[in-house]
């Protein structure tokens, strides 16, 4: 059995940030995720977009901050569960807990952060015959390597951001992109809009609305796909299918843990620590909500730090902690034993 101080469920940014904030309080993480990779949805969904509201950085692009978020973390040697799902938690004797993964790997922790983002999620799947067989054979949910389509015809359908923001990048990948939307209108950024509209004047992207796509060509492989518009049905050829509908967030067993839902989401005590009606259990970032919660990351990173402080003084009752900047402390100085001229930026928390 895998021994820690905190489990984290999640790889998200959130995840990851907690693992920082822990670290320098001297407290061990082990963190489990769904995914084979650590990122959450930055690296499953669009790993190549970038992010324009986290602080310091006027752009970066998600895969980016996943990599430097695994750096920063990278000299508290987290362990990882990867590919696995946490499937049941139970709550000891002595106040720790054990969560079992769909693997059957046992971590036992002495406080649980949920960090799951939306939870589990599935894509929203078109209504099209025979969709399933052709999945991973010109059927794509998601655009994980913009690569793959290097040079390929590929039909993204979608109106909100992930259509629009992907049929501009692969623009300059793909020999040849065409967009196809139920509707005249888009949902998506009015920025995004209008690099389409450009990109559809200059010749770089086909826009086929209100059209709808209703049936594939092919045998094994993806080789066209009919469209319909205007009550009118045509075939166009095509080497990959791009549908981008959204996603269908699902809690996945952490529905079953005896936690507080409200509207798909776990409550939280947001004027102190974040922790869930289970004390010993919190959840942060988007999976939480409380009033007035923001899905935003940089606001996922604030309640990872409050929460990991409230988790130092639930493991050590009594204990004065002396919080320090990093600016003056350094990474290794939070353990109180740098410099007497530190005294003169240090807090001092009962």
């Amino acid at each position: 059995m895998i021994q820690t101080d905190i489990i984290i469920i999640g790889a998200g940014p959130t995840g990851l940030f907690t693992v920082f904030e822990a670290g320098l309080l001297k407290l061990r993480c082990h963190i489990i995720d769904a995914l084979p990779q650590p990122g959450g949805q930055l690296a499953e969904l669009y790993p190549k977009k970038p992010i324009f509201d986290i602080p310091g950085y006027p752009s970066v692009g998600a895969g980016e901050l996943v990599d430097n978020l695994m750096e920063q973390i990278k000299q508290f040697e987290p362990g990882f569960s990867l590919n696995e799902v946490a499937s049941t938690i139970d709550k000891q004797d002595d106040e720790t807990f054990i969560v079992t993964t769909n693997r059957g790997t046992q971590i036992q922790g002495k406080a649980v952060a949920i960090a799951g983002g939306l939870g589990s999620f599935e894509p929203r799947k078109p209504l099209i015959d025979r969709i399933e067989q052709f999945e991973e054979n010109g059927v794509e949910y998601f655009v994980r390597d913009p690569e793959l389509f290097r040079d390929q015809k590929i039909v993204i359908a979608g109106g909100g951001d992930s259509a629009l923001d992907w049929a501009i990048f692969l623009a300059d990948v793909a020999s040849d992109v065409t967009l196809i939307h139920r509707r005249n209108e888009f949902r998506g950024a009015l920025d995004s809009v209008e690099k389409v509209k450009v990109l559809k004047d200059q010749g770089k992207i086909n826009l086929i609305t209100p059209a709808e796509v209703v049936g594939i060509v092919g045998e094994s492989k993806v080789e066209g796909l009919e469209i319909e518009k205007d009550g009118e049905k045509f075939i166009i050829e095509t080497d990959s299918f791009i549908p981008l509908f959204g996603l269908s967030p699902k809690l996945g067993p952490i529905a079953n843990w005896g936690l507080e839902i409200e509207k798909n989401a776990i409550k939280v005590n947001n004027a102190l620590d974040y922790q869930t009606n289970i004390e010993g259990i919190y959840a942060i970032g988007d999976i939480n909500t409380y009033p007035g919660k923001l899905k935003l990351i940089l606001c996922g990173f604030h309640e990872a730090t409050l929460m990991c402080q409230s988790i130092y003084n639930r493991l050590n009752p009594g204990k004065k902690f002396v919080l320090k900047y990093t600016t003056v402390s350094g990474i290794d100085g939070f353990d109180g034993t740098r410099k007497e001229a530190e005294k003169a930026v240090v807090q001092s928390i009962d």
